[in-house]
C-alpha cells in the first residue's frame, strides 16, 4: 500500500467519525503525493461544505470530477453545495448527472426534489420524492420533503400522512414536526398544529428554532390566542433578531390586539428587515399611516386564498355565515335571471369573476351556455375544478384576464371581490368592454364604517388629484364603496343602475358586516 493511500484510509475513517479538522489535514497531505487523486479531492470539498464553505467545496469537487466524471456520488455532493450557494439550476443539472450514471441513487433522487421546490416546480419536485421513495421506502428525509411539497399543492391532509411517516421512522425529529405542525394548521386543526410545534420545540434545546416559534404564532393567532400568539413571535425574534416574517407577524397581533402604535412601529421595522413592501404598506393604509393604494398587493391575494384553499367554504359557511352567493341569486332572479326563466336558462355566456372554489357555479350553472371562471389563487380554482359545473377556469389577475375579452360575456358575476379593489373605474371600464351590449353585471360591496351623508367614505382623505375618494381600507385589510361612489364609477364607464339594496353580507367576530348588492346593466355604445 502506498503512502497516500494508507493517509487517504486513515483519513475516510476520521472523516466517518465526524472528526473533520484531522480527516481535512489527511487529504490535504495525500494531494500533497498525489494532486490528481480523486477521493481526496472529493472528500476534501464534502468537509468543506459541512463546514459551510460551499465555494470551496464546488471548486474542489469540480477538480475530483475533471479527474473521474463517472462518480455519481460527486455529482450529487456537488449538486447539494450549489444549491447551498444560491445556485438551484446548476445544482439541478449536477443532480440529471448523477442520475444519468445511476437512477436508482435514492438520494439524488431526494435532492433533485428539493431544488425544484427551490425553483418552484411542485409537481415535479413531488414526482422525485416519489422515485426516491420507490428505492428506499422508509426515508424520513423523503418522506419529510414530500409532506412539504404536497402543502405547496394545496393537499393538506396527504402532507400530513407524509409527515407521520417520517416521523414513524425518526419520532420528534423537529423538521417533520414542523411540517406536521403546518400541514395541521392548513387543515384547521390548530390545537393540533400547535402540540406538533411544541414536540419540536422540545427538543431544541439551545432555543433557536425561529421558524418553529413563528409558526406555532401563526397557529395561536387563528386560534384566537392573540397572546399566547405575540410570546411565540417574540421568542422567535429572541433566537433570530432580524427575522422579518416574524416581525411582519407580530405586527398583525399588536394590531389585533389593539396595540396600534405597536403595530406601526413593528410594520416599519419589518419593512427595514425587507418583508413584503406592497403588503406592509396596505397594512399602514389601513392604520391611517399611508395613502391607501387603488388596491391589495396581488401578491398578498394569492397567498391568502392559496393558504385559505383547504377550508375555505367550510370557515366561510360554518364561521362567517356567508350568504352573499345566495343573495346575489336571489337578486339575479328578482330581474328574471334565474334558473327556470325560458327565456334566459342555459342561453347565456357566464363569467363567474374571482370564483375561488366555485360557491357560485351551483346558482350560476342553470342559466349558463358556458360557465367560466376567474381567479388569482391556483389552488382555489383546483377546488373548483373538482365540482364540474365550469366549462372553463383561468388562473390569472381579473383586469389582465378582462383585457383579452372583448364583448364576450353576458352576465359577469363578482360575491366578496370588488373588496380587494380600491379605485373600481379602471375594472368596471374592463367589465363593460368585456360584456355584450344589455349584459348584466352583479357583484357585493362592503360598506364604509364611516361613510358621510355625501357618499365618500373616508373621513378626509382624498385621492392624489384631491377629490375625495369613495373608498377606504377597514380593518380586516379589505375595501369598502360608498354607494354612490359605486354608482357614479358603473355610470361613467357605460353602466345603467338595475337595483342596489344594503345587506348582511357575513359575520366577523360576531358581527353582522353591512355591504351592498348591486345589478347593472351595460349601454350600448353611443
Amino acid at each position: 500500500m502506498t503512502k497516500a493511500n494508507a493517509l487517504l484510509q486513515q483519513a475516510v475513517h476520521l472523516h466517518q467519525q465526524g472528526r473533520l479538522e484531522p480527516a481535512q489535514d489527511l487529504y490535504r497531505q495525500v494531494l500533497l503525493l498525489e494532486p490528481r487523486q480523486f477521493d481526496a479531492l472529493h472528500l476534501l470539498g464534502v468537509i468543506e461544505r459541512q463546514r459551510g464553505r460551499a465555494r470551496e467545496a464546488v471548486a474542489l469537487i469540480e477538480a475530483a470530477l475533471q479527474v473521474d466524471g463517472k462518480q455519481a456520488r460527486a455529482h450529487c455532493n456537488l449538486g447539494a453545495a450549489l444549491q447551498d450557494l444560491g445556485q438551484p439550476e446548476r445544482a439541478l443539472a449536477s443532480y440529471d448527472s448523477a442520475l444519468r450514471l445511476d437512477p436508482h441513487y435514492a438520494l439524488a433522487w431526494n435532492n433533485r426534489g428539493n431544488t425544484l421546490r427551490r425553483l418552484g416546480r411542485p409537481q415535479e419536485a413531488l414526482d422525485a420524492y416519489e422515485r426516491a421513495l420507490t428505492l428506499r421506502a422508509n426515508d424520513p428525509d423523503a418522506w419529510c420533503h414530500r409532506a412539504i411539497v404536497l402543502l405547496e399543492l394545496g393537499r393538506p391532509a396527504d402532507a400530513a400522512a407524509s409527515a407521520e411517516r417520517a416521523l414513524a421512522a425518526r419520532p420528534d425529529w423537529p423538521e417533520a414536526l414542523l411540517a406536521l405542525g403546518n400541514a395541521l394548521q392548513a387543515l384547521d386543526r390548530l390545537g393540533d398544529a400547535v402540540k406538533a410545534y411544541d414536540r419540536a420545540l422540545a427538543q431544541d434545546k439551545q432555543d433557536e428554532r425561529a421558524d418553529l416559534w413563528c409558526a406555532r404564532g401563526a397557529a395561536l393567532k387563528k386560534s384566537g390566542r392573540l397572546d399566547d400568539a405575540l410570546a411565540s413571535y417574540d421568542r422567535a425574534l429572541a433566537a433570530r433578531p432580524d427575522y422579518a416574517l416574524a416581525t411582519h407577524y407580530r405586527a398583525n397581533v399588536l394590531r389585533a390586539l389593539g396595540r396600534r402604535q405597536e403595530a406601526v412601529d413593528s410594520y416599519r421595522r419589518a419593512l427595514e428587515l425587507g418583508a413584503d413592501g406592497d403588503e406592509i404598506r396596505f397594512a399602514l393604509a389601513a392604520l391611517g399611516e399611508a395613502d391607501a393604494p387603488a388596491g391589495a398587493p396581488q401578491a398578498y391575494v394569492k397567498e391568502l386564498f392559496d393558504q385559505y384553499a383547504g377550508h375555505f367554504d367550510r370557515h366561510l359557511v360554518e364561521v362567517l355565515g356567508y350568504r352573499t352567493p345566495a343573495l346575489l341569486g336571489a337578486l339575479l332572479a328578482r330581474h328574471g335571471l334565474a334558473a327556470g326563466e325560458l327565456d334566459v336558462s342555459g342561453t347565456l355566456d357566464v363569467l363567474d369573476l374571482g370564483c375561488g372554489t366555485g360557491l357560485c357555479a351551483t346558482m350560476l350553472r342553470p342559466l349558463a351556455r358556458r360557465l367560466g371562471g376567474v381567479d388569482l389563487s391556483g389552488k382555489m380554482l383546483d377546488k373548483a375544478r373538482e365540482l364540474q359545473l365550469y366549462d372553463q377556469l383561468d388562473c390569472a389577475e381579473i383586469g389582465a384576464y378582462l383585457d383579452g375579452q372583448q364583448a364576450a360575456w353576458d352576465l359577469m358575476v363578482a360575491a366578496d371581490v370588488l373588496v380587494y379593489f380600491g379605485d373600481l373605474a379602471p375594472l368596471f371600464e374592463q367589465i363593460r368592454k368585456a360584456l355584450r351590449p344589455g349584459g348584466r353585471f352583479a357583484f357585493s360591496c362592503e360598506t364604509p364604517e364611516a361613510a358621510s351623508s355625501a357618499g365618500d367614505g373616508t373621513a378626509g382623505k382624498t385621492s392624489p388629484a384631491g377629490a375625495p375618494r369613495g373608498y377606504a381600507i377597514t380593518a380586516s385589510n379589505r375595501y369598502a364603496h360608498a354607494r354612490a361612489y359605486v354608482e357614479a364609477t358603473a355610470h361613467a364607464a357605460g353602466f345603467d343602475l338595475i337595483e342596489a339594496e344594503a345587506a348582511a353580507l357575513r359575520r366577523e367576530h360576531g358581527v353582522e358586516v353591512a355591504g351592498q348588492l348591486f345589478l347593472l346593466r351595460a349601454r350600448s355604445a353611443s
